[in-house]
This record gives structure tokens, sequence and C-alpha cells, in this order.
């Protein structure tokens, strides 16, 4: 009975983490426990908890008398509705949840079972950073770490949920998964913090300033993700997993609802607006288009101008990029092409069918965007698309100027099927601009220049701005009615279900990052 009452002890010390104090510390700052994220992520009593009695090996600095058994995070496996995640939550009541040598371990050792049985990764974080008295193995610990992360992309999903500090290196291991979740004010992130900061460039600035939930969704791009509450984090990283597969050789969860596939919307018949410059929100296309009106955004708040999320079709997962009309009337610019080209590359990773709904005008002129790298960065959204072999469906909804036409998955770019509606201009560029090229020495001589170019643009628009020569050449396979998208796209989403595409042999391509 000895030996069981000490396995017990035992247990509950590893439970107890830092004790009564520490923890009352972390409830007063709006904060849950390592272990109650973990419950409240995975399905009831599903979780198996492993390392829960290792302790750190370091000898100096008074720390061999400071050993609480499972170290500083919490980790294991469980489900999320019925199907295998394996999880870390670090404990920031022990040691602040600084990471040790056998915090990584433990972390590495999870990892790698997750590449063997091909299951995600979910990691949360809570951390003050390396543990300073173990000095260059708690580096050593990050690199390992930071390895895994980058043998595990594109093979199974890695998302990271941020519940208070993560500063420095510790950065890059969330940097390198897929998707990053952050609480509003009491998750940071940044390399280095406001005090470094006012020292090395005299800035004053907050810790919500500088590395904050609503800097990393709105301005930096860092995070996928914001919330009001711990709580709402890791619901949320539940609905996420609903739209992905456990790796990438599964194909995404089909769910059929009670949505019909053949339903029609006529809204969508007069949701465009005549004048080709008045906008309208694509988010209405999108939600009147998936099964049930449900779209879980992603990138909500950074880079507006273009949309990308998961839904379902008849209960198909699929992936979404949009350019949205309302926000710089949906041009492309460095920050949306990186976004989208982001994005997209997930989804062709992991198998889940991408839909693109196409009204962009062009990519955003000016100084800054040509001197920020527009053209590379314009690039990688190019590269994404063309590289992808997943199910590539476009539905061009107004305007397809330019070289957006052909970067926003074309015919030319291996897309497998796409549509126009009748609202469609599909050009080298607007009426407008067309013929101030075209006929500028015709409106230089003419008498009354403003009322030729009225009638030029009217019959430019005519002749070019529409779907119809696009489908002359076949570049369009078909002009369809918009009430129409849903249940042609789902019998798309049929049509392309055993799609086989390939790439090159090659170790990896280049793109211009």
């Amino acid at each position: 009975m000895d030996k069981i009452e000490k396995l017990n002890r035992l247990r509950a010390q590893s439970h107890a983490g830092g004790g009564e104090k520490r923890i009352a510390q972390q409830k007063a700052k709006g904060k849950m426990t390592a272990h109650e994220r973990i419950e409240l992520l995975l399905d009831r009593g599903s979780f198996h908890e492993l390392d829960a009695f290792i302790m750190h090996r370091e000898r100096n600095f008074g720390m061999d008398k400071q050993k609480i058994p499972g170290d500083s995070v919490v980790t294991g496996w469980g489900t999320i509705d019925g199907r295998l995640v394996y999880v870390f939550s670090q404990d920031f009541t022990v040691f602040g949840g600084s990471l040790s040598g056998v915090h990584a371990e433990k972390i590495v050792k999870i990892m790698d079972m997750a590449m063997r049985n091909g299951a995600p990764v979910i990691g949360i974080n809570d951390s003050g950073g390396a543990r300073i008295q173990e000095g260059v193995v708690s580096l050593g610990g990050y690199a390992d770490i930071f390895l895994r992360n980058t043998l595990a992309s594109g093979v199974v999903p890695q998302i990271s949920a941020i519940m208070g500090p993560c500063a420095g290196g510790a950065v890059y291991s969330p940097a390198l998964t897929d998707f990053i979740f952050m609480v509003k004010e009491t998750s940071h992130m940044f390399i280095t913090g406001p005090d470094i900061v006012k020292t090395v460039t005299g800035e004053d600035v907050t810790f919500e300033e500088l590395g904050g939930a609503a800097t990393h969704t709105a301005k930096s791009g860092v995070a996928h993700i914001a919330t009001e509450t711990e709580e709402d984090s890791l619901y949320l990283i539940r609905e996420l997993m609903s739209y992905l597969p456990s790796n990438n050789m599964e194909d995404p969860p089909f769910k059929k609802g009670k949505d019909d596939d053949l339903r029609t919307e006529e809204a969508l018949n007069a949701i465009v607006p005549d004048s080709p410059n008045k906008p309208y929100d694509i988010k209405d296309v999108i939600k009147l288009v998936m099964d049930g009106g449900e779209f879980f955004e992603i990138q909500e708040a950074y880079a507006q101008n273009i949309v990308v999320g998961f839904a379902r079709l008849g209960g198909f997962s699929v992936g979404i990029v949009a350019n949205q009309p309302m926000v710089l009337a949906g041009v492309l610019d460095i920050k949306s092409s990186e976004k989208a080209g982001r994005f997209v590359r997930f989804c062709d990773a992991f198998n889940i069918p991408l839909i693109v709904f196409e009204d962009v005008p062009g990519f955003l002129p000016g100084l800054d965007q040509e001197h920020g790298g527009i053209i590379r960065h314009g690039a990688k959204l190019l590269y994404a698309f063309c590289e992808a072999t997943v199910p590539k469906v476009t539905v061009v909804t107004r305007k397809a100027y330019g070289g957006a036409y052909c970067v926003m998955n074309s015919k030319h770019i291996r897309a497998d099927l796409n549509l126009a509606w009748p609202t469609a201009e599909i050009a080298v560029m607007g009426p407008d601009g067309a013929v101030k090229i075209i006929h500028r020495n015709e409106l230089k001589e003419a008498a009354d220049s403003e009322a030729r170019k009225t009638e030029l643009v009217a019959e430019y628009r005519e002749l070019f701005a529409n779907p119809y020569v696009a489908a002359e050449y076949g570049y369009v396979d078909d002009v369809i009615m918009p009430s129409e998208t849903r249940p042609r796209l789902i019998n798309a989403l049929h049509m392309l279900q055993n799609k086989r595409d390939q790439n090159p042999p090659k170790k990896h391509g280049n793109i211009p990052l």
C-alpha cells in the first residue's frame, strides 16, 4: 500500500504544479491552469498524460532543492470529437513556465509521436522563456522543438494557443506552426520586451501595444485569431479542427448537414451593384453559398482586402479565398498576397479544396508598395496557386483585371473549373484606363474629349468588360446565373473528388520569400 500511496502522492504533487499560492496568482490574472486548459480543449475524460514524474536535472543555483514532478509543462494525448490529437500545455505556476531541458524533451517526445501516428499537435504557450539557470541547455531545447515544427510542417496540422507571455526565442515555435490563437489583454508575443525596446530605441511602449493580440492579428499578421477569453480560444480550436484532416495523407472530415445541395439564392442575382465602382460585401456572397451560412474566417482583422477561411459545401470542407470589394476595392497588395498565399499552401498541404471568389481590379499602385516588394510578395500568391494540386474552382463575380486575373486561380495556372457571373468583367485593365491608352491620340484631337471618352468607354465595356470573350477562348468554362452558384460548386466538388495531379519531381521549389 505504501507504494500506491507514493504513486498517488507524486501524481497529486505533479497535478498541483507550483502550488496553491501560484495557482491563485494565475487565476487572479484571469488565466486557467495548464491542466484546466487541456481538459476544456479535449473531449471529456480523454486526456492521457505523459512524463508526469519527470524532473529537471540542474544542480546549480540551488535548483537541486526545487524539483516538481512533471516540471513546467503538461504533455500527452487525447481526442477532439473522437479524433486523436497530441497536446502540450506550459505551466506558468512552475518556474514561470520556463523551458528547461526536460521541458523541451517532453514536447519533442509528443511531437515525434504525432509525426509517427499522423495526428495534429496543439501547443498551449504560457512561459517566461528559457530557464536562465540551465543556460545553453534550454536554448538547445528550443532548437530541438523548432526542428520538429519544421519537419512536421505540411505533415500534421500544428496549432498554437498563446495564453500568457511568449518572448524571445520562444516565439519561433508558434511562428512555425499553421495557426496562432491569442487572448486579448493576457497573451503577448515579442522578440524583445518593452524595457529593451526603451533602452535601444528610446520608444515607450506597453506590452499590449508591442505584442498583444490586437497588434498581432491586425498589424503584424503574426497571429490568426484573437479572442476575449481563453475559453473562447479553446472552443474555436475545436471548431477549426472540424475542418482539418489529421494528417496530409487523409481527406478532411466530410460532414453532411441539413442544407439542400440544390439550394439556389435569388439574392445573389442582385448582389453585384450596377455601378462598377460601387462596393459590396463578398462575405455576404460566401455565407449565402456555404452550408448553413457558416464561415470560419482566418485573419479577419489583417489585410482585409482579401478574405480567407474555412467552410463546408455539400458536406465537403473547403478553403475560401475571396477579394473583398469593401476594402481598397479588393486590390491585391503586399499583405493580402502573403496572407492568401500562406492560406492556399496550407489547404494544398492538407488536401482541402480551394474555392475562389474573384473581384479584383489589379495590384495596388504606389511607391510604398513597389519599394516594399509587391512584385516579390505578389509572386508568393501566384506561386501558391500554381503549385497547388488540390481541386481548385474560381467564380468571377465582377472584375478580373490584368496580372491579378492571372494570379487569382485562373485557368492558365491549373484551375480545374472557372465559372463567371454575367456581371464579370475580364480584361487587361478597366475600361477607363484602357480607353486612355488605346485612344490617346484621338482624345487629344477630339473637340469634346470628355464626351468622346464616355462613348469609347461604353464601347470598350460592351466589347470587353464581360465574361464572354474569355468564354470564347475557353478561359472561362461557363457563365452561370449567380443564384446557381451553390449547386454548381457542390457538383464541381463531387466531380473533382478523385482528382490526381502532381508537380515535377524535386527536393522543393524556391518560393519568392
